[in-house]
């Protein structure tokens, strides 16, 4: 770590020790850092990123570590680079993400604040209403910046992963023709509707948000990020967490400030929405990149019948009804 002074501490592969490919990676990012030129820098991996190779850095003379995130092969094919650091540019301004201190357009790479004394949320912390409610306040701080470069609803994502998933020849399970005959159902009565449209984050992994004992959640990754509906924002989150009836509603009366049950009905359809385009994206993921120690086709097999799944509540055609 980096002393009070500013002196490197012996901890990371020095600069100009690189052995392994991946090393030589986080080396030519680095030379690519003008302000950093001539300085000695210590780095060590970060694990738990799914698509991203993430690194500590210590650099000499500065009094706090940095964060580097190199991206992942393949996730060039979902991901707009320069409209992921606009919005993290403006979360960053908001006080809910760290700092940049790098962006590099042309390969994505991002160098931001290391938050000292954070941690990555955990799948278990995700069940904790006090979590909830501090992402809530996180989205709802995010929604109101102005519009982002891109407008992509969860619609044009679903149709963007399905054409990429033909161009790639990949077999959809058999029950495809039936959950597309639903999505399209769901689709139609949602743009009939009219769509709620505005900044969002789109992916709440836990890892995606940072805290600290008696200190505010931090957002980051905003690579999945694009103007896009509102209810998708919430309903993403309760659907990959598993909140149950009850806690869903709760999620809905904090999120907008009432609740109504035609906003839980827009957020259980925006729910299947969601693993019917995260199971299509785990498909075609794991067709672009088999370094992952993971079954993705698995995965999204799974989302793809779990979002089916959801067609058979009694409530369903109520639901598409009522939004």
């Amino acid at each position: 770590m980096t002393t009070l002074s500013g002196e490197l501490n012996a901890v990371g592969v020095l600069r100009g020790g690189a052995r392994t490919a991946t090393e030589r990676a986080v080396e030519s990012a680095l030379d690519a850092v003008a302000q950093w030129a001539g300085r000695a820098i210590r780095y060590q991996p970060v694990h738990g990123g799914l698509q991203n190779e993430n690194w500590r850095l210590d650099v000499e003379g500065e009094q706090s570590p940095y964060f580097l995130k190199i991206p992942g092969a393949g996730s060039e094919a979902f991901i707009d680079r320069d409209n992921a650091h606009h919005a993290a540019a403006q979360a960053s301004a908001l006080g809910i993400s760290p700092k940049i201190a790098h962006f590099d357009s042309s390969t994505g790479i991002e160098i931001i604040e290391f938050l000292e004394d954070y941690r990555a949320c955990t799948n278990g912390d995700m069940k904790r209403p006090e979590i909830a409610g501090e992402i809530i306040r996180l989205y709802r701080a995010f929604h109101g910046i102005d519009p982002l470069p891109c407008t992509k609803t969860i619609f044009d994502m679903i149709a963007e992963h399905h054409d990429q998933a033909v161009e790639l020849g990949i077999r959809l399970p058999r029950f495809w023709p039936q959950l597309e005959l639903e999505y399209r159902t769901a689709r139609d009565a949602l743009l009939a509707g009219g769509i709620d449209l505005v900044p969002c984050h789109n992916d709440p992994m836990p890892g995606n948000f940072l805290i600290a004992e008696g200190k505010p959640m931090r957002l980051i990754d905003f690579e999945f990020s694009s103007n896009n509906e509102r209810a998708y924002e919430l309903a993403v989150m309760t659907t990959e967490f598993f909140y149950d009836d009850v806690r869903t509603a709760e999620c809905v009366e904090e999120f907008y400030g009432t609740y109504t049950p035609e906003l839980f009905a827009r957020v259980q359809v925006c729910g299947f929405l969601a693993d019917v385009k995260w199971g299509l994206w785990a498909i075609v993921y794991a067709q672009l990149n088999d370094g992952w120690d993971y079954d993705y086709h698995k995965y999204g097999v799974w989302k793809l019948r779990r979002a089916l799944s959801r067609t058979s509540d009694q409530r369903w055609g109520s639901w598409i009804g009522s939004i």
